[in-house]
């Protein structure tokens, strides 16, 4: 088992930037590297850049994607930065996979680049998350920590939600 933790990248609006040419936000590289140094993490972090896409431009293939990468890692811990729009649709597909690793899904709803963002506090507390908590997988968001089988965006309010186990 390593110490490191791993850190996939898929993109989503967590990297977007503001492309002043285009006038729209777009995703051509990820900020994590300038994150991880402007905040001194002090936890020995492995990036993997897997995806650099809009969640809502994820399919199956993607998904696939990104389940491999983290069966793949020999990192028993892993944080996975990620659209919101599709993250449940992602960590249910990584669920399935029944690895025994802790992996948490985590993004922005604000770009990082963009003044306001929650993509510092989203981040700060996934790596935290996958430090303590048992092996599963889960979504992090806003400050809470959802199992992700019982998990769902609720898109009118912009925040996640627990839904009823049954």
């Amino acid at each position: 088992m390593s110490e490191a933790l791993r850190l996939i990248i898929t993109g989503g609006t967590f990297d977007k930037a503001y492309d002043s040419l285009k006038g729209e936000l777009t995703l051509s590289r990820t900020h994590l590297p300038a994150i991880l140094e402007s905040v001194r993490c002090t936890v020995p972090v492995v990036l993997e850049i897997c995806r650099l896409l809009d969640s809502l431009q994820m399919g199956d293939e993607d998904r696939y994607a990104v389940r491999d990468a983290c069966i793949a890692s020999i990192e028993d811990r892993i944080v996975i930065t990620h659209g919101t729009d599709t993250m449940v649709e992602t960590a249910r597909v990584i669920a399935d996979a029944g690895m025994n690793k802790t992996i948490v899904l985590t993004g922005a709803m604000v770009p990082y680049a963009v003044t306001g963002s929650d993509a510092l506090f989203n981040l700060g507390s996934a790596v935290s998350a996958a430090q303590f908590l048992p092996a599963g997988v889960y979504i992090c968001m806003h400050g809470r920590i959802y199992n992700a089988l019982f998990v769902k965006k609720n898109r009118e309010r912009g925040v996640f939600e627990e839904v009823a186990r049954e």
